[in-house]
C-alpha cells in the first residue's frame, strides 16, 4: 500500500436527494387550528402573502408547523463528523454505509491550510487560532503516514480472511463515510443553531469546523426550498422554534 493508493480530502459533500418542503407547508399546518379543512387552500396561495405568519410562528416559538415537510440529504464526511451529527436524534433519520457489509474505501480527511489548528484558553472558554506553516505541514504529513499504515493493516487482515466487521477496527475516525440523513425544517433549524456560527445568532455556538462545513451546505439547500422560513429563522436570532 502506497500513499498514491489513498485519496485525501479536505471538503465534505452534501447533496439534496429528495424533498417535500415549502413555505406553504408551514402555513397550512398552522392555520388548521382556526380554518380546519379550509387550511388546505393555503397550498394554492402565494406564501409571500403570509410571510408575517411564518415570522410570528418563529418569533413566538410555535414549532410544530415547521415539522410538516421532509428533506433527505446524501452526506459524505469523516467518521468523526458523523459521530457528532448523530447526536441530533429528534426529527432526524439516518442510514450510514456499513463496514460490516462492504470493504471501506481508502478516502481520508486531511485539513487544508484554512483550518485553524491551535486551541487557546480553558475548556468552555477557548478560541482556535491559525497554526504555523510548520504545524500545517506536520498535520498533513503525520496524518497521511498514519492513514497509510492504518489502511495497510486493514487490507492485511482482510487478505488473511478476517471478517470485515473485525478488520475495520484498524481504521481511524478520519476515514470518510457516507449516509442518508432525513429531517424536517424544525429539526434542521435546531441543528444549524448548534452547529454553525453566524453573526445573527442570539445564542453563541462553538461548533467544530468540519461539522459546520456540513451545516453550511445543508442550510444552502434548505434556503432554496423554504426561503421565507429561512429568512424568518435569521430574523429571529437563528433559534429553533
Amino acid at each position: 500500500m502506497t500513499t498514491e493508493s489513498l485519496t485525501f480530502r479536505s471538503d465534505v459533500t452534501v447533496e439534496l436527494v429528495k424533498s417535500s418542503a415549502s413555505d406553504a407547508d408551514v402555513l397550512f399546518a398552522a392555520r388548521v387550528s382556526t380554518a380546519g379543512e379550509q387550511s388546505l387552500d393555503e397550498l394554492k396561495k402565494d406564501p409571500e402573502r403570509s410571510k408575517g405568519l411564518i415570522n410570528y410562528l418563529l418569533r413566538d416559538r410555535h414549532g410544530s408547523p415547521f415539522e410538516h415537510n421532509s428533506m433527505t440529504f446524501f452526506v459524505s464526511a469523516p467518521i468523526f463528523v458523523f459521530r457528532e451529527f448523530m447526536r441530533h436524534r429528534v426529527g432526524w433519520s439516518y442510514n450510514e454505509e456499513s463496514g460490516r457489509y462492504r470493504e471501506l474505501e481508502p478516502v481520508f480527511y486531511v485539513p487544508d491550510t484554512s483550518r485553524k489548528l491551535v486551541q487557546q484558553g480553558r475548556p468552555g472558554k477557548y478560541v482556535f487560532v491559525e497554526g504555523t506553516p510548520g504545524q500545517h505541514e506536520s498535520v498533513s504529513s503525520t496524518l497521511r503516514e498514519s492513514y497509510e499504515q492504518a489502511y495497510a493493516a486493514y487490507q492485511k487482515l482482510l487478505a488473511e480472511g478476517v471478517a470485515r466487521e473485525v478488520a475495520r477496527s484498524a481504521l481511524p475516525v478520519g476515514l470518510y463515510s457516507s449516509m442518508y440523513a432525513t429531517c424536517n425544517a424544525r429539526s434542521l433549524m435546531h441543528f444549524l443553531g448548534l452547529r454553525t456560527q453566524h453573526e445573527l445568532a442570539k445564542v453563541p455556538s462553538f461548533p467544530q469546523r468540519e461539522i459546520e462545513m456540513v451545516g453550511e451546505k445543508l442550510e444552502a439547500e434548505w434556503a432554496k426550498l423554504m426561503p421565507l422560513t429561512h429568512a424568518a429563522f435569521n430574523a429571529n436570532g437563528r433559534v429553533a422554534p
